[in-house]
């Protein structure tokens, strides 16, 4: 199975052009890596109106989207769930990659490394969370328990995350 890590951060603290970064640092170093967003806010996936949404408001337990160069999967909850549950989808779905990168939730257990910028003036979540990791920071904060990356290299923060997802096996 492959190994979670979490990149977490406050709104614009640049989480989605990192995880964009590193998918592409990981995928010229040859490491299959899949992505997951997650959000606070609800969001119909499927097009209300077409026909997959449609099988889903009849009833099915699952409704799957086939097109010459995209496969799509929608699983509807029963109830509004949060958790770790929830990735245990995502990581059979996922089994051939070797890391799973999810931008957001601060409540995962699996490792989270927290983007930061000082422009955004907040302190960051890491100096009251102390299992986060590490942060990733342009201009390091003080006084932080965990370990401060550099914004500025990519390929060392890979190094780092690779290290991590090492650790959890």
């Amino acid at each position: 199975m492959p190994r979670r890590i979490h990149i977490v951060g406050r709104k614009n603290s640049g989480k989605t052009t990192l995880v964009c970064e590193l998918v592409r640092e990981f995928t010229a170093r040859g490491l299959k890596v899949a992505t997951v967003k997650h959000t606070h806010h609800h969001h119909e996936l499927d097009t209300p109106g077409k026909d997959s949404h449609k099988h889903r408001n009849a009833g099915a337990a699952a409704v799957g989207i086939l097109s010459p160069h995209m496969t799509a999967l929608f699983i509807p909850a029963e109830q509004e769930q949060r958790g770790e549950s929830r990735y245990a989808q995502f990581e059979v779905q996922f089994s051939d990659c070797d890391l799973i990168l999810v931008e957001g939730d601060l409540q995962a257990s699996a490792p989270r490394i927290e983007v930061w910028r000082s422009a955004i003036s907040e302190s960051p979540y890491a100096a009251n969370d102390s299992a986060i990791v590490a942060v990733i920071a342009g201009d390091a904060p003080q006084g932080l328990k965990c370990a401060v990356w550099s914004r500025q290299d990519v390929e060392k923060i890979a190094d780092n995350i690779l290290k991590v997802q090492a650790l959890q096996t």
